[in-house]
């Protein structure tokens, strides 16, 4: 429809109106994307661009968006439900694997390889009805973490008691790790602005649940349920969102998948395929629900 006038969702602003030929200018010079909510005359919602045939390419389907004129306080909520999903190549997967875990062992280089590889995850990862997700925490600012947690993997060799250095470092990987899932939470972003999440669960909580963890390996299987039951208490304990975020797998699917993944690791020439898959289907497992009255 020719002359019509579009708008443009930014952040938590409308910009327009813009000419079809400044819209058609938008869209070439890359600022237009297919997860950019647009919203022209005739309409009757507020569209990814991605979702309007011969637009751009196919996207995700939208949430509710406000017209413009109206509030765009709603157009950011949370808006119905569904299983995460991740999109990235199987060897850029691999390879940034590879650089997070070689920036570990040599441990002065952890605090950085760790925050590039958690934005770029976290980037890769998509929320129904939620916007680009994105990252803003820095390597600097819980570097003492990525140190610590780095170290902890060298304990035994430093002090020479290898059973007694291996009950330290599982109680001090465990507050570690605590500290770190409190600042990744809080650093997510949706379209560039920052979500307000946090991560209330108790530290000596999750300190039990890391012991449980490497207690559990005695069983032979059972930590593929201490794993499910884990990350369920994580989710119950993510504070912020609107909707209920869960896990959705059972034990027996954590246990065979991961055996799967572990086989195809030692037999390396199926890696990126195993890292890729496994990864996929680990982050689909979890999902955002309305919450129960």
């Amino acid at each position: 429809m020719p002359g019509r006038s579009w708008f443009v969702a930014a952040g938590d602003k409308q910009e327009g109106p813009y000419s079809e030929e400044e819209f058609r200018d938008l869209i070439a010079r890359g600022h237009i994307r297919p997860d950019t909510y647009v919203w022209a005359d005739g309409m009757q919602d507020w569209k990814y661009a991605g979702d309007i045939p011969g637009l751009l390419s196919p996207g995700r389907a939208p949430p509710a968006v406000p017209r413009p004129g109206a509030s765009m306080s709603s157009a950011y909520a949370d808006h119905g439900g569904g299983s995460f999903s991740a999109d990235f190549s199987i060897w850029e997967m691999l390879g940034r694997a590879l650089v997070f875990v070689i920036g570990v062992l040599l441990i002065i280089p952890a605090p950085w390889v760790a925050a590039s590889f958690y934005g770029w995850l976290i980037s890769r990862i998509h929320v129904p009805g939620r916007g680009q997700l994105g990252f803003t925490g820095k390597a600097l600012d819980i570097w003492y973490v990525f140190i610590g947690l780095a170290l902890t993997g060298y304990l035994g060799r430093i002090t020479g008691v290898p059973y007694l250095s291996d009950l330290v470092a599982i109680l001090l990987q465990g507050f570690l790790s605590w500290l770190l899932v409190r600042w990744v939470t809080s650093n997510i972003t949706s379209d560039g602005q920052p979500l307000q999440l946090s991560f209330v669960g108790s530290p000596w909580t999750y300190i039990g649940w890391h012991v449980l963890m490497a207690l559990s390996f005695i069983t032979i299987i059972g930590w593929a349920w201490v794993i499910v039951y884990w990350m369920r208490w994580n989710c119950a304990n993510i504070a912020g969102t609107r909707r209920a975020i869960t896990f959705n797998a059972t034990g027996l699917e954590v246990l065979w998948r991961t055996l799967v993944f572990a086989i195809g690791m030692a037999f390396i020439i199926p890696i990126p395929w195993v890292l890729g898959w496994y990864s996929r289907w680990y982050v689909s497992q979890f999902a955002a629900s309305d919450r129960l009255a």
